[in-house]
């Protein structure tokens, strides 16, 4: 079956879907994107990433494409076209069509959708099938990385470095500090040496992820202490234990960042707490934060 698109008001085949070469998100990276996840026809924790959709909107002067109603009927219905309950659902927000300059057009033109949707594998039984290996690399981004901007050949040129270093992701890290940010595609945890879990605080520097969220939430529920502040390199060198979060990552072990092996290698018992409670959230939804 033809996987079907949504693209500015039509629904059509994939292979057929196209945007104008005037596209400002094709020549600036003038746009905003989202990822979900979608598990048994449910988007898990729909209202956090729509919510961002609309701070990232908002934060480049870019009006929401249509009413949030009609956006979640939009990405319903491509899901439902598609015929995929088990998947992740990509949408990206541009400014639109108009003449090459780089200041905004001086006559409002609409923004331009784009809803497309793909089969992933269910949500991982077996964490130790799980684990992933990382690299460090200093963040070579934008000031303003609490925008889900569509800009990201730094993320893409890092995440190619960790694929060449035999790893899946880069840990990016401020290169005159040494303090740890997060994850070319995803927020990223440590558990220290006196076995605190931590994370870095939200601002400018990092994205505030969804997962990230959501799993505070269920923390908060648990009652499991964690921390959000700045840790260095040499934190994360001495951790305990390493994960990342992320609409595709869910809570993913790290098990060897540059070659060295995070604790004693294997997946540490924090980690595998919170692999099964997000687990539990991913497959009965977040009932207690509503």
């Amino acid at each position: 079956m033809s996987r079907i698109a949504y693209v500015n008001g039509a629904y059509r085949p994939q292979r057929e879907a196209c945007v104008n070469i005037e596209d400002r998100g094709y020549q600036f990276g003038d746009g905003i994107y989202e990822v979900v996840h979608l598990y048994r026809s449910r988007f898990v924790d729909e209202d956090l990433h729509l919510d961002r959709l609309e701070r990232s909107l908002r934060e480049i002067r870019l009006p929401m494409p249509m009413p949030r109603v009609a956006l979640r009927q939009v990405l319903h219905e491509v899901a439902r076209r598609n015929r995929i309950s088990e998947g992740l659902l990509y949408m990206q927000v541009t400014r639109g069509v108009a003449r090459r300059e780089h200041a905004f057009p001086t006559e409002p033109v609409p923004p331009a959708l784009v809803v497309t949707v793909r089969r992933i594998p269910p949500y991982p039984r077996d964490i130790e099938s799980w684990t992933t290996k990382a690299i460090t690399h200093p963040d070579l981004r934008w000031a303003r990385c609490d925008i889900k901007t569509v800009n990201l050949l730094p993320n893409v040129l890092a995440r190619q470095a960790a694929r060449e270093q035999g790893a899946s992701e880069a840990i990016l890290f401020d290169e005159a500090s040494g303090m740890v940010r997060e994850g070319a595609a995803t927020s990223f945890w440590i558990v220290d040496e006196t076995g605190r879990l931590r994370t870095r605080q939200l601002d400018h520097a990092i994205l505030p992820g969804c997962t990230r969220a959501a799993l505070i939430r269920e923390l908060d529920a648990e009652g499991i202490a964690y921390e959000t502040g700045e840790f260095s390199l040499d934190d994360l060198r001495r951790a305990r234990e390493a994960f990342l979060t992320s609409a595709t990552s869910f809570v993913k072990p790290i098990v060897q960042v540059d070659g060295a092996p995070v604790g004693d290698g294997g997946v540490g018992p924090v980690t595998r707490q919170l692999f099964a409670i997000f687990a539990r959230h991913v497959q009965g939804g977040d009932n207690r934060a509503a």
